[in-house]
C-alpha cells in the first residue's frame, strides 16, 4: 500500500511539472503552452502527446487545463505506465535490463543486437546502473503519447521505410490505436498532397529526364540546358510540366492500393504478429510495390505519352488513351511493364542494405547516449541509400521509359 507521504510527493512532482508547463502563470494550461512545454521537456512526439493529455485530461472543452485535470490526467497515466513497466520487467525484480529488452523486442519479432539494446537503455538509464528502475521509466515516458507496450516498442524501434523507386514508400506499420483513430489515412494524405507539391515543384527535371531516357543517342546528345532550351521553344514554359497532371494523379491510388496489399501480404507472413523483420519488410515492401505498379502501370504509360507529346499532338489525358487503344489496342498500356517490376527487387534491396548498413554503422560509432539516430542522420542514409538504388536499376528504368514511348 502507498502511504500519504507518497501521494504527498507525487502530488507535489504534479505540481512542479504544471508550473513549469504553465508559462504564463494564469493557472491552466493551454494547447500553445502543452505544446511548447512538451518540445521542452523532450515529450517524444509534442503534437500527439498534446492531443492526448487535451483529450483526455481536459474534461470541460474550456481550451486548457486546470490543475486538478492536469492531476487527474497524469494519475491515471502513471497507472498504465506502471502496467506497462511491471510486463516489461520479466523477471519482476524491479528493474528492466538489457536482456529484458532484447526479450520484448524478440515477442515482437524483431532482432536488434546487444549494442543496440545498451544504447536504449542508456537514453533512459540516469543513475548509470545500467538498468531502468520505475523512477526513470516514468519520467522517462510520462509526457509520452504512449498507450501500450507496443506502442513503447514501436518509440523505440527505428523501422525503415522502404522506398521502391519512383513510386511513393511503403506505409511503415501502424499500431492498432493508429488504425483506429484513423491516423493512418491522416498520413497517407499527409505524404499523397506532399508527394504532388514535391513532383510539381521538380516536373521540369523529370520531364527533362523522360526526354533524354527517349531521344539521346550518339547522334544526338542531349545535355539539361539544351534539353529544357528546346522544350521552352517547342512548347512554351508551361510545357515544362506536361504530364505533371496524370503524374500527381496516381499519387493517391497507388498509395491505398500499396498500403492495403502490404498490410495483406505483411499478414500473410507473420500472421497475427504486425511487425515484420527487415528481410520480411524488403520481401512485404515490393510485393506491395508490384501489386500496386500493375494496377496502375496504365497511368504510367500515358504519363511518359503525355510526357513526349508535342504542342496540340493530344487534346487531353482521355484523348492520349482513347488514341492509344484504337491505334495500338490495351497491350499498349503494358509496354515495359517486365523491366519495371524487375527493377523494383535490385532498388528496393540495395536501398534497403545500404540504409541499414549506414545507419547501424553511425549507431555503433558516434552514437553513445541515445538509440536514436537523429533526422538528419536519418535523412543522409536515406539520401546515399537512395541514389545507390536508383544507379543499379536505372538500365531497366532506361529499357521501360523507351517501351512505353513506342508508337
Amino acid at each position: 500500500m502507498r502511504g500519504g507521504s507518497g501521494d504527498a510527493e507525487r502530488r507535489q512532482r504534479w505540481s512542479r511539472l504544471f508550473e513549469e508547463l504553465d508559462s504564463n502563470k494564469d493557472g491552466r494550461v493551454d494547447v500553445h503552452e502543452l505544446r511548447q512545454g512538451l518540445a521542452r521537456l523532450g515529450g517524444g512526439d509534442p503534437d500527439g502527446a498534446q492531443q492526448g493529455i487535451s483529450s483526455e485530461g481536459d474534461a470541460d472543452p474550456d481550451g486548457g487545463l486546470s490543475l486538478e485535470e492536469f492531476t487527474r490526467y497524469l494519475q491515471e497515466r502513471e497507472q498504465r505506465l506502471l502496467l506497462m513497466f511491471h510486463s516489461l520487467d520479466r523477471n519482476q525484480d524491479g528493474h528492466i535490463d538489457v536482456s529484458e529488452i532484447q526479450q520484448s523486442f524478440r515477442a515482437l519479432g524483431i532482432s536488434i543486437s546487444l549494442e543496440q539494446a545498451e544504447k536504449i537503455l542508456h537514453s533512459m538509464d540516469r543513475d548509470g546502473t545500467m538498468t531502468i528502475d520505475w523512477q526513470e521509466w516514468r519520467d522517462h515516458f510520462l509526457l509520452h503519447s504512449l498507450e501500450n507496450v507496443e506502442d513503447v516498442l514501436y518509440f523505440w524501434k527505428h523501422s525503415t521505410v522502404l522506398d521502391i523507386g519512383e513510386c511513393l514508400t511503403v506505409p511503415d506499420e501502424f499500431s492498432k490505436q493508429e488504425k483506429l483513430t484513423g491516423m493512418w489515412w491522416k498520413q497517407l494524405v499527409a505524404g499523397a498532397v506532399a508527394g504532388a507539391v514535391s513532383r510539381t515543384g521538380t516536373a521540369p527535371l523529370d520531364r527533362l529526364k523522360v526526354f533524354m531516357q527517349v531521344h539521346a543517342s550518339k547522334s544526338n546528345r542531349l545535355n539539361i540546358l539544351g534539353g529544357l532550351r528546346n522544350m521552352i521553344q517547342e512548347g512554351g514554359i508551361l510545357s515544362l510540366w506536361r504530364g505533371n497532371g496524370i503524374n500527381v494523379l496516381k499519387i493517391a491510388p497507388e498509395s491505398a492500393i500499396k498500403f492495403m496489399a502490404y498490410e495483406q501480404i505483411k499478414r500473410a507472413i507473420r500472421g497475427q504478429q504486425e511487425t515484420l523483420h527487415v528481410q520480411e519488410r524488403f520481401v512485404a515492401g515490393s510485393l506491395a510495390g508490384a501489386t500496386a505498379q500493375t494496377i496502375i502501370y496504365p497511368m504510367e504509360v500515358l504519363k511518359t505519352r503525355l510526357t513526349l507529346r508535342k504542342t496540340g499532338q493530344y487534346k487531353g489525358l482521355l484523348d492520349c488513351a482513347r488514341r492509344i487503344l484504337e491505334r495500338e489496342g490495351p497491350r499498349a498500356f503494358y509496354r515495359g511493364y517486365l523491366p519495371n517490376m524487375l527493377g523494383i527487387i535490385p532498388y528496393a534491396g540495395i536501398d534497403l542494405a545500404v540504409y541499414e548498413t549506414l545507419k547501424n554503422r553511425w549507431l555503433q560509432q558516434y552514437s553513445h547516449e541515445s538509440a536514436n539516430p537523429g533526422i538528419l542522420v536519418l535523412l543522409a542514409c536515406g539520401t546515399i541509400s537512395s541514389t545507390c538504388g536508383q544507379i543499379a536499376s536505372y538500365p531497366l528504368a532506361l529499357v521501360r521509359t523507351r517501351m512505353q514511348a513506342q508508337d
